[in-house]
């Protein structure tokens, strides 16, 4: 299923309107017809939440199915789900400057700019408006999973993980969150 957005979507995610939660507005976001469940789950603690998600999202009239039934009969094989990075408790790196949710935001458009702009346009939108709307560490360390699994798909492992270990720096420790 590669569900897209309908009018009523495209209205929710409008400036002023909110009715839904932060994540079912990146999931808003994110449908555009070419991603699946699979892409979504980052999101969610659990791909059966994203799941559940994403049809409560359908038959309230957020999304449909951009696939028509003939092409359903040839599946993809299930891709690995993505978790959220986990952040080490200490960090080995001597890094002095201010560590923040607002010094990894800006982290992250970087990365959106350079990584996604040009290769993908569309999603770098998508990232840049969840981006915009990630209020808590939660959500930005599952925005910065999906960044970095394109990122890894793009120009692999090493320098997803490179930027992983500078996302780690720039994160406060999870007891003390400073904006």
């Amino acid at each position: 299923m590669f569900p897209t957005k309908t009018d009523k979507a495209r209205d929710e995610l409008q400036g002023g309107q909110r009715t839904l939660s932060q994540r079912e507005r990146a999931l808003l976001l994110m449908a555009d017809g070419r991603r699946s469940l699979t892409d979504f789950s980052p999101l969610f603690a659990s791909r059966d939440e994203a799941e559940q998600t994403l049809r409560a999202l359908m038959n309230r009239g957020y999304l449909h199915d951009a696939q028509p039934a003939q092409q359903k009969a040839v599946a993809p094989g299930p891709a690995p789900a993505v978790e959220p990075i986990r952040v080490a408790a200490t960090s080995t790196d001597n890094f002095d400057g201010k560590r923040s949710l607002a010094t990894t935001r800006m982290f992250l458009f970087d990365i959106c700019e350079r990584m996604f702009v040009r290769r993908d346009p569309k999603f770098a939108q998508q990232m840049r408006d969840a981006l915009r709307e990630a209020r808590d560490r939660d959500a930005m360390l599952t925005i910065a999973a999906l960044m970095l699994t394109e990122v890894e798909k793009a120009a692999g492992a090493e320098r997803a993980e490179s930027l992983r270990e500078r996302i780690e720096r720039l994160l406060p420790p999870a007891s003390e969150t400073v904006h």
